[in-house]
């Protein structure tokens, strides 16, 4: 397994980058935003991977940050959609969007998304809903925050789609400090809205 590259960017395609890593070069499927940015940097970088192997092939899957690697994960772990369709997704729409897409029930912001009917959309809602509902508070059980159930409910949302948990305690704790008596939607979203200004 291939947990992460860092190397130089040698060449691109429409899909893809070449990362020379001490003089092999290692072929990586990427986002549209990653690929922009690759494509015109000749400076090391380091991507974090997925490596995919099926029969025909063994295909990497390459992010710039750690949060989107385990949106991808949690994203292939959906029925129906795989990694070409994970990546085209998180080529199009950012991970807070994305986020917030799911815990609002979003079915619009979902389907366009290229790639993402109706169908699509409901399956991502329900089975994303449902892995949030079963994340343990054990994950969270070092926090003891003021707002209580309803921070640790955070929390454990936001690690549930695949950000960090000191991240996610981090500004569900910010977020919990600038409201007065939060619900658990509110501090998700002001925790997404920290987050994405960091």
């Amino acid at each position: 397994m291939i947990a992460h590259l860092r190397g130089e960017p040698v060449l691109a395609g429409d899909k893809w980058v070449v990362i020379d890593v001490g003089g092999i070069g290692y072929q990586v499927h990427v986002t549209q935003p990653a690929l922009q940015l690759l494509a015109h940097t000749k400076e090391p970088v380091r991507l974090f991977t997925h490596m995919s192997v099926r029969e025909d092939a063994i295909t990497l899957y390459g992010f710039m940050h750690q949060s989107e690697l385990e949106m991808f994960r949690i994203l292939i772990g959906v029925s129906g959609i795989g990694p070409q369709t994970a990546l085209n997704l998180l080529s199009q729409i950012g991970i807070e969007e994305f986020a917030m897409a799911i815990l609002n029930e979003d079915e619009k912001a979902l389907t366009r998304i290229s790639g993402i009917g109706a169908k699509s959309a409901k399956r991502l809602i329900l089975e994303l809903r449902d892995k949030m509902k079963k994340v343990s508070q054990t994950m969270v059980s070092g926090y003891t925050g003021r707002a209580g159930p309803a921070v640790l409910d955070a929390v454990s949302a936001l690690i549930s789609l695949g950000f960090a948990e000191k991240e996610s305690r981090d500004a569900v704790n910010d977020a919990a400090l600038a409201l007065k008596s939060p619900a658990v939607q509110d501090l998700i979203k002001a925790a997404l809205v920290k987050m994405k200004d960091r």
